[in-house]
């Protein structure tokens, strides 16, 4: 068989090829052995023989050992190409999205502080209240979701508490009041929201 026509086959079989050459070279060099008329001849080159017979097969076992650890070695660099790739992809507009939201923030302060009575700003109102809406819808098909936890447990991994308060009827960490929005890309926190949390209520021991 040509080495060109190996390259095209798979390294298993190219091996096993070599492994088969060798072994019909062998017994055929056997075979002629076992012809030979001294039998002191016929011993030693049986021994001999038999002996590069051991030799080759290692030689193969060895090869088809590294071919095996090459490609899981493979599979292995593959699989972590893939997932730095899947990474990159998902968090590539983290630092644009950094960006964005203070413009969020002063768009939804400006909403806050309108005198939504003044009928002269109404259309202005309206307006931003579009802009805001489309833009929010906008960054949430890139994995951006808003963090706004009013009335939830507190959860450190995503809040930050600014401060602490008695709530009567409300269970203590738990989120009174949301001072700014978090954000997340992808699962991933971009700003914890700033909240105001409830704790217990104080026992009077005046009594």
């Amino acid at each position: 068989m040509s080495s060109e026509q190996n390259k095209a086959q798979p390294e298993e079989v190219v091996v096993e090829n070599e492994v088969e050459q060798q072994v019909d070279a062998i017994e055929a060099e056997l075979e002629a052995a076992a012809e030979q008329a001294e039998p002191a001849a016929e011993e030693i080159s049986v021994a001999e023989l038999l002996e590069r017979l051991a030799t080759a097969e290692q030689t193969v076992a060895e090869q088809k050992d590294g071919v095996v650890r090459a490609k899981a070695e493979m599979e292995n660099i593959r699989r972590r190409s893939a997932q730095e790739v899947e990474k990159a992809r998902k968090f590539a507009l983290e630092k644009f999205a950094n960006e964005l939201l203070p413009v969020i923030d002063n768009m939804e302060m400006a909403l806050q502080h309108a005198n939504r009575e003044d009928e002269a700003l109404a259309s202005m109102i309206e307006g931003v209240e579009l802009t805001l809406k489309t833009l929010i819808d906008a960054v949430k098909k890139f994995g951006i979701e808003v963090v706004a936890p009013q009335d939830q447990a507190f959860d450190p991994e995503k809040h930050q508490a600014m401060g602490m308060q008695e709530v009567e009827g409300v269970a203590p960490n738990t989120v009174v009041a949301v001072l700014q929005k978090g954000y997340e890309l992808n699962g991933r926190l971009l700003r914890p929201a700033m909240v105001m949390i409830s704790k217990a209520a104080s026992v009077d021991t005046s009594a």
